[in-house]
């Protein structure tokens, strides 16, 4: 008689797909669809008056699923839990535990770093205990976020208006994008000038070569121009110099890869080399992990497991791509040894970096069978782990130096000598800036140069950038606020609840949210702390290695909570959010209607709802006109949340673009230019006609 089959439980319907396929008989896959049970919506669910015992129930909608699960447990001949491999997973698989009567500390739970045949089989011989340290980290992170939100929320509707939020990591995140603005604001600019000379050199061998050089110092004092008249008296003196070259000094730069991807690190170049919003890479990356069909090989899990911060990787990894590197690039690019990689002080480094699961697996062997968002993310993700098992690469430098009549240009450039890792990638920057590539000029001192051509520039000191939602992220993992898995959803909560606006990939503090902040930071400091809010980090982090009390960290936490609570209650004031007026006319009434927030962004509305309910679209206008008709032109949002441009007088005028159209025709044929930006950060201007398609560089403005 054939033995019962193993019932395996994991989170996700297209995993327990992709899982199935590689066990086969023997065992039967089902899906919880995430957490099966959870704290309470309508109350508080934490009994702190009983040392904070939590009140869990089965989440509505999920009692049939649950349902389900049992049924096949019962006649199950061993129940596995599969869910991922970090705290929430294990939690989940904890309360799977609890509402099947399986015992924790029985070999229940099993754990894989991706979802392959081998990893997925190997994972179900070596089945362990659920580890409560992981379990007992997530609920009091459970219990932290459950009595601010629940707490100082009502007090928000309460103070300035309904359907506000509060939260641990969201409300020190509006704090920065808060504090940013304020530096912006305060930010006074100071004018700077620069001189720059284009110049010919007399080699002693007789050659010719041009180059530019910098003013950088005036009679042997570093040059500070700070008005026009000073740079057009420096500029005089550089007219009027006779220079001859000083130092020449040669030298080599080695540039390392990057490590492969953390979850972070992919956040940020998603956001840089493919314009994706935090929550849409883990959206993309979450399909790769769990199974994509592949022609002539089936549901294949293509990265591992995407929630991480660390940067180390398996050995078998490390022996596939060192094995690929020569073969596919040549034995140059292999180092002697692999390059290894330190992660951050606080990195919890329970998984591997974000990797492909098979190196030998390319972006273009899989492109078939990938969406385009799939295989842009994969190719990112495969080229960044296989760039970083590559040699560096090597440039050679130079400085040199020109004097005379107390003048002294400088020049600092570099060439590439050979490519290294940058044959496959190169990582990305938020602030840019290094020395120009070029080729080196072949001088030796002694030689003379002649200045050609001297130019002065005004200049004024840049207040700091805002956040985009990739430097964001940076920020609160450097600060260590929050985790791999909150960074998206916190950045989706301050956005969604119309504390944070994003315009242009710029992140904007609200109204609305610098009055939340302020209120946040007048009664409740500590919450919106950053060292305050690592440190619990750090505590939740302990809760797991050490198996010290959850609950204890609670205790500490609750009670100056409880009177700052208390203290904001009594004094804070009713504050009124006065909605901000458009200069739009209601078509119905005759008001001008105000500004909304909606969840799925700003819209405008009639002031005098109830008794109007008339609602509008905000239209965003662009400075060009329609090629069709001549008509504005619109900038709209897709089902799927891509940018595309529309003529204002559609369905009369179809014409739409997923390229921006300019004000400019085409030198070639007439036809008007659009702006489009390639996956490798360049800007061009391109003939909207297809037959033509010319294409000229443009300046990487913000025109997206």
């Amino acid at each position: 008689m054939a033995q019962n089959p193993k019932l395996v439980i994991v989170e996700s319907p297209a995993k327990a797909k992709t899982i199935a396929k590689y066990l086969g008989r023997g065992y039967k896959v089902e899906a919880s669809q995430g957490h099966i049970r959870d704290l309470p919506k309508s109350q508080l669910g934490v009994d702190v008056d009983n040392h904070f015992e939590m009140k869990y129930i089965t989440i509505h909608g999920r009692g049939p699923i649950l349902a389900k699960i049992k049924k096949e447990a019962k006649s199950a001949s061993k129940v596995l839990l599969a869910t991922d491999p970090d705290r929430e997973g294990e939690a989940i698989s904890w309360h799977l535990a609890q509402a099947l009567g399986i015992d924790p500390a029985s070999p229940c739970r099993v754990e894989f770093n991706e979802i392959t045949k081998k990893a997925v089989q190997q994972a179900m011989q070596k089945p362990r205990p659920i580890d409560m340290g992981r379990v007992d980290a997530q609920q009091a992170r459970r219990a932290l976020d459950r009595l601010v939100g629940y707490q100082i929320s009502p007090l928000l509707w309460a103070k300035i208006k309904k359907g506000l939020s509060a939260g641990r990591v969201q409300s020190v995140a509006t704090r920065l994008v808060v504090e940013r603005e304020q530096e912006i604001d305060a930010f006074l600019p100071e004018e700077y000038w620069d001189v720059t000379a284009q110049a010919t050199l007399q080699t002693q061998k007789g050659r010719k070569q041009k180059f530019g050089l910098s003013l950088s110092q005036l009679d042997g004092k570093k040059v500070a121009l700070v008005s026009q008249a000073d740079a057009h008296a420096a500029q005089k003196r550089v007219e009027k110099a006779s220079l001859t070259i000083t130092q020449v000094k040669p030298g080599e730069k080695r540039k390392m890869p990057a490590p492969p991807f953390t979850t972070s690190s992919l956040q940020q170049e998603a956001s840089r080399k493919l314009n994706f919003t935090t929550m849409k890479t883990m959206q993309v990356v979450q399909q790769l992990y769990e199974g994509v069909e592949l022609k002539d090989e089936g549901v294949q899990g293509l990265v591992t497991y995407i929630r991480t911060d660390s940067v180390r990787i398996s050995d078998e990894a490390l022996a596939a791509v060192r094995n690929l590197i020569p073969s596919e690039y040549g034995d140059d690019y292999l180092p002697e040894t692999p390059n290894i990689y330190k992660g951050r002080a606080n990195a919890q480094d329970a998984h591997e970096a974000i990797r492909p699961t098979a190196v030998d697996r390319t972006p273009e062997s899989v492109k078939a069978s990938l969406t385009k968002d799939q295989y842009n993310l994969y190719r990112l993700i495969w080229a960044r782990f296989v760039s970083s098992q590559m040699t560096p690469a090597i440039y050679d430098t130079m400085t040199l130096l020109a004097e005379g009549d107390g003048v002294t240009l400088r020049l600092s450039c570099e060439s590439k000598r050979f490519s290294g890792f940058t044959s496959v990638y190169e990582e990305s920057k938020d602030d840019e800036s290094s020395v120009a590539e070029t080729q080196l000029p072949k001088a030796a001192v002694g030689d003379a140069i002649r200045i050609e051509e001297v130019e002065s520039a005004q200049h004024f000191t840049q207040p700091p950038a805002r956040y985009t939602e990739a430097s964001l992220v940076r920020t609160l993992e450097e600060k260590g606020i929050g985790r791999p898995s909150t960074y998206a959803p916190t950045i989706t909560t301050i956005i969604a609840r119309g504390y944070v606006a994003r315009e242009k990939k710029r992140l904007y503090p609200t109204e609305l949210g610098i009055m939340v902040n302020q209120l946040m930071t007048d009664y409740f400091a500590p919450i919106v702390e950053t060292e305050f809010t690592a440190n619990l980090e750090t505590q939740l982090d302990s809760i797991e290695t050490d198996r010290t009390d959850w609950r204890q960290l609670i205790d500490e936490f609750y009670p100056p909570f409880q009177q700052m609570l208390e203290k904001a209650e009594k004094d804070v004031e009713k504050i009124e959010v006065a909605d901000e007026v458009s200069d739009v006319v209601c078509d119905k009434c005759g008001a001008y209607m105000v500004y909304k927030m909606g969840r799925f962004g700003r819209f405008l509305a009639c002031p005098n709802f109830p008794d109007c309910r008339n609602t509008k679209p905000i239209l965003n206008y662009i400075q060009a006109p329609c090629p069709k008709c001549g008509g504005r032109l619109l900038e709209k949002t897709s089902r799927h949340n891509r940018k595309f441009y529309g003529c204002e007088h559609y369905p009369e005028c179809d014409f739409v673009s997923w390229d921006m159209p300019v004000q400019e025709r085409c030198e070639k044929c007439g036809s008007w230019m659009t702006f489009k930006r390639t996956r490798k950060g360049e800007a061009w201007r391109v003939c909207s006609n297809e037959e033509c398609r010319n294409k000229v560089p443009a300046e990487s403005v913000d025109e997206e």
